[in-house]
């Protein structure tokens, strides 16, 4: 009825399936991992106790889609840092920043790193 001394040849385990799941885990770990560097902006929040009161001349940036103003002003971003520069007496005096309603954040966030890089550390965004 059976043959039990009869030597089969052996199958080779198909590695089709292991492949698939390295692949799998190669793409999620592709899909779960962070490829760009964060970039962190100091900023301080309208209306928090800081410790010190705003002195000196008004200093308002309204970021407007299109244009920027400088205490009503406009202004090109070339000239933004000389203009700020005769309004403030030292580097963390505090500059406020308004964005308008369809100012893109992309447009703040080079307004503020802009402001950073001069050495302006006293950044307030307000609404």
């Amino acid at each position: 009825m059976f043959d039990f001394t009869e030597d089969r040849p052996r199958r080779k385990p198909s590695l089709t399936p292991m492949i698939d799941v390295v692949f799998l885990l190669l793409v999620f770990f592709m899909l779960a991992s962070r490829f760009g560097l964060d970039m962190h902006i100091p900023l301080n929040v309208a209306g928090t106790a800081s410790g010190q009161g705003y002195s000196g001349p008004p200093r308002l940036i309204d970021i407007q889609p299109d244009a920027l103003l400088l205490n009503g002003v406009a202004l090109t971003p070339n000239a933004l840092l000389a203009q700020i520069g005769e309004l403030t007496a030292k580097p963390d005096d505090t500059i406020i920043l308004r964005p308008a309603q369809g100012a893109d954040l992309q447009r703040v966030i080079t307004v503020m790193e802009t402001l950073s890089a001069a050495g302006y550390s006293a950044l307030v965004l307000i609404e």
